[in-house]
């Protein structure tokens, strides 16, 4: 069993199975180093990615599958899930095994897999560009703490980067310790490190904008208006706003009127 390890990136993952293909691998594991089981019988093999064999893995694939399914593969992979490079190298394998119809082939476990993921990331995509809420800092910067169950941030910037065009934010996934900014131009990764002080971003309320206090007031006070107490049906709500959303969630914070 060849233990194949890589830098946790598409392009990484990409190139890995390039290798494969290469050195003719057939029992492989492919996992990035911090998942490589201590004592784990077989060879390692430590792989640089390179954009160049990984392109020429994404544009085989693209002669195989529907744009809709290479979607469905990067989602799948942005789920993060235990094992899941394995699933989509066992997917990459069956695609270019030449048989026809092998993206609606759902009797295929990988298939299967591959299909039932990227649904979960894409419905957490959507949760995520119609949960968040920002806050206004003092430098007028507009910006909103997260913690999406996937990876779904390269997903949502083209959204927020469309609806907020002429202002400059910042999305932060506490839970992976990185954000997207847009600077009204383009939108960039930024890694931030919260002190302990600052309770990992949750609370800096001390470099609020000085209105920003009243607008959430304003924002509470819409919610509370259009919420209509005898057509209340907590267990509907919670479907489709999970409670784990709602310290993100300006109108689920407490009143202080």
């Amino acid at each position: 069993m060849e233990n194949i390890i890589y830098d946790a990136t598409f392009h990484g993952l990409l190139t890995a199975i390039f290798e494969v293909y290469d050195h003719k691998f057939t029992q492989v594991n492919i996992c990035t180093e911090n998942q490589v089981q201590p004592g784990f019988f077989g060879c390692e093999y430590m792989i640089e990615t390179d954009v160049k064999k990984s392109e020429r893995v994404w544009l085989g694939l693209k002669n195989k599958l529907s744009s809709i399914a290479q979607k469905q593969l990067y989602h799948t992979f942005l789920s993060e899930e235990k094992n899941i490079e394995n699933y989509i190298l066992r997917y990459v394998q069956y695609a270019f095994s030449g048989k026809p119809g092998v993206e609606h082939n759902y009797s295929h476990p990988d298939v299967l897999k591959i299909v039932q993921t990227d649904k979960k990331v894409r419905r957490e995509k959507h949760r995520m560009e119609a949960f968040i809420r920002f806050q206004l800092t003092k430098d007028n910067l507009y910006y909103a703490i997260s913690q999406p169950d996937f990876n779904v941030l390269p997903l949502i910037e083209k959204h927020f980067k469309n609806r907020y065009a002429d202002q400059r934010w910042m999305i932060y996934d506490a839970v992976r310790k990185y954000g997207i900014y847009y600077d009204l131009n383009k939108v960039e990764r930024v890694e931030i490190t919260f002190s302990e002080n600052a309770n990992k971003g949750v609370d800096i309320s001390g470099i609020y904008d000085d209105h920003e206090e009243l607008y959430q007031a304003l924002w509470q006070q819409y919610f509370k208006s259009v919420n209509i107490p005898a057509r209340k049906n907590t267990k509907l709500h919670i479907q489709h706003m999970p409670k784990r959303y709602w310290k993100f969630l300006i109108e689920k914070q407490p009143a202080d009127w």
